[in-house]
């Protein structure tokens, strides 16, 4: 029987990558089609729908997962394995009821929240359509943050595969046979956002499996344990003495006290959009029609947020694995590691993901192009993903500070950020429209980014790039600039072939072009270094070993 296994924060990383790039990369698979499925005012349907789930999942969690993640990890850190198990027990049995309830709310609260909010009755279908699927979710929520606690990232990435391959393809499949029955395009919405449902289920089972097999798993090292034990001390009866249980009460303190605070740094970008989604109509209709603010919003919603979902990844991924390893070096107080493991991962995102926020800010009028019926709004995709750079670091930031046990202060950032959103988009977005909007959201990430680098170099000693930052710059300008040259070029050479053709050729040849350039200035610069790279898994260090010797920066 294959045993599960604790995964380094590399490792750990890596999974949590993958099973981000895998889901953000079908979530984007599931809007293209969209945006060719459906008019305007089905788009905007998915859009509404999409997010006023994703803000009510967040709440239905109230942040628990982080919180359960870090709770666990100390107590596992400690020896404390039963506690550890009861604060599990706890976070399941709030799941399943908080689902429940939030179900209830969103199916019965949605005409309402349609037309009194959104002031657009026709997307009430779709936000019903879809509640079903909290009912589910926030368990599988809870058990991923146990097993990220455990430090066993495999479970939840694979979860997270599972469910998006469900949710979308399920979903599209549902979507098109209402299409073809001859349906109206919100409906077919509706029944496109119902795949959320097939894809927590998914999730559900995938979770159930390996819950199981780590039961058995600690069943077997329990009793290994004290078969040990008996066999050194042979005369004295072995009895676990597991003291008074661990009350909820107890429990559901700690976690709120944590995941409170947690639950709106989680929900930034959800409420970020949401409010987007929400108040369009009402602070633009100076500068559109009605007509016309439904086919923004769905630009915005459909393909400016998909592209833009793509960069921070790996700030999502670096942020469920960073938290245990945080919190259980706070718990040994071992300092060293603490400085260690944050400057490793601000400096990960800012080498790995400000290239690709670049690459699809100077690059967006042909990836807009190629992936969706036409290059409409592509100027709305890069304003947006440009904005990217910031939300990468906001959320890495964030992470490091809720294992440094800083939820309360990081909180306030957010709520700082949070207010900056809602002053600068009602402002700009009253006078300059969807332009506005995206110009408010900036802010807010730029905002929160700044106050917790503050916070965090208050305690922590702080060493991303340090010397390294001036040629660290000149990279990514260098390699943006060779982008951006080569897919101008490349538009001028392919004029004449057809218009998908010559944005696939412009995508891949300045893609190539941006990531040659980028790693070469990189090792010539010196801002990757042997060091770094003996620290990559040994699969890695061999090939990087022979670039550098190549290009004789070793």
């Amino acid at each position: 029987m294959t045993t599960l296994k604790k995964d380094s924060l590399l490792k750990g990383t890596l999974i949590l990558a993958l099973a981000a790039l895998v889901a953000r990369m079908l979530g984007m698979f599931q809007k293209i089609p969209l945006e060719y499925m459906l008019n305007s005012e089905g788009q905007y349907a998915f859009f509404v729908a999409n997010q006023i789930y994703l803000i009510l999942l967040a709440v239905a969690t109230a942040g628990f997962p982080s919180a359960i993640s870090k709770m666990v990890s100390e107590r596992m850190e400690r020896g404390n394995y039963e506690e550890a198990r009861r604060v599990y027990k706890a976070a399941l049995i709030f799941g399943a009821v908080a689902g429940v309830l939030l179900t209830l709310i969103l199916f019965f609260g949605a005409s309402y929240y349609a037309t009194t909010i959104v002031k657009e009755s026709s997307v009430s279908l779709a936000v019903q359509a879809i509640a079903p699927a909290l009912i589910v979710f926030p368990v599988v929520a809870m058990m991923r943050g146990y097993f990220q606690g455990r430090q066993m990232m495999a479970a939840g990435g694979i979860s997270q595969i599972v469910e998006q391959f469900a949710r979308v393809i399920l979903g599209l499949a549902l979507g098109y046979i209402f299409l073809t029955l001859g349906y109206s395009d919100t409906t077919s919405a509706a029944a496109v956002t119902f795949g959320s449902v097939f894809g927590s289920i998914a999730a559900f089972v995938i979770m159930i499996y390996y819950s199981r097999k780590l039961k058995k798993q600690d069943a077997r090292l329990s009793k290994t344990s004290a078969e040990a034990r008996a066999a050194l001390l042979p005369n004295q009866p072995y009895s676990v003495n597991k003291g008074p249980k661990l009350k909820f009460r107890t429990i559901y303190g700690e976690i709120l006290r944590m995941s409170i605070p947690a639950l709106l740094t989680a929900m930034t970008i959800n409420l970020v959009y949401t409010f987007d989604s929400s108040f369009f109509k009402r602070i633009t209709e100076k500068v559109y029609t009605s007509v016309q603010a439904t086919d923004v919003a769905a630009i915005l919603g459909i393909k400016a947020q998909s592209l833009a979902g793509i960069p921070p990844i790996l700030a999502i991924a670096l942020g469920s694995s960073i938290v245990p390893i945080i919190a259980a070096a706070f718990a040994r107080k071992d300092q060293s590691e603490v400085n260690k493991q944050t400057s490793m991962v601000m400096k990960i995102v800012c080498i790995s993901g400000v290239p690709i926020a670049m690459y699809l800010t100077v690059a967006a009028y042909s990836v807009t192009g190629l992936l969706f019926s036409s290059n409409e709004g592509y100027d709305i995709v890069a304003l947006l993903c440009a904005g990217t750079i910031l939300q990468i670091t906001m959320m890495t930031t964030n992470s490091i500070l809720y294992g440094m046990g800083k939820q309360k202060q990081t909180m306030y950032n957010t709520i700082i950020g949070l207010m900056m959103k809602v002053v600068f988009s009602t402002l700009f977005g009253y006078y300059f429209g969807v332009y506005g909007f995206i110009i408010g959201t900036t802010i807010c990430f730029l905002s929160i980014t700044l106050l917790n680098i503050r916070l965090i170099k208050r305690d922590v000693s702080l060493h991303v790039m340090g010397r390294k930052w001036i040629p660290y710059i000149a990279a990514v300008v260098i390699s943006t600039a060779a982008c951006w040259g080569a897919e101008r070029a490349m538009l001028s050479l392919t004029g004449e072939l057809a218009p998908k053709l010559s944005y696939l050729i412009a995508v891949l040849i300045s893609g190539s072009i941006l990531c040659v350039i980028y790693g070469i200035l990189l090792l010539k610069l010196k801002v990757i270094t042997a060091q770094d790279v003996e620290a990559l898994p040994g699969k890695l260090r061999g090939p990087m070993r022979k670039v550098m010797r190549v290009l004789r920066t070793g």
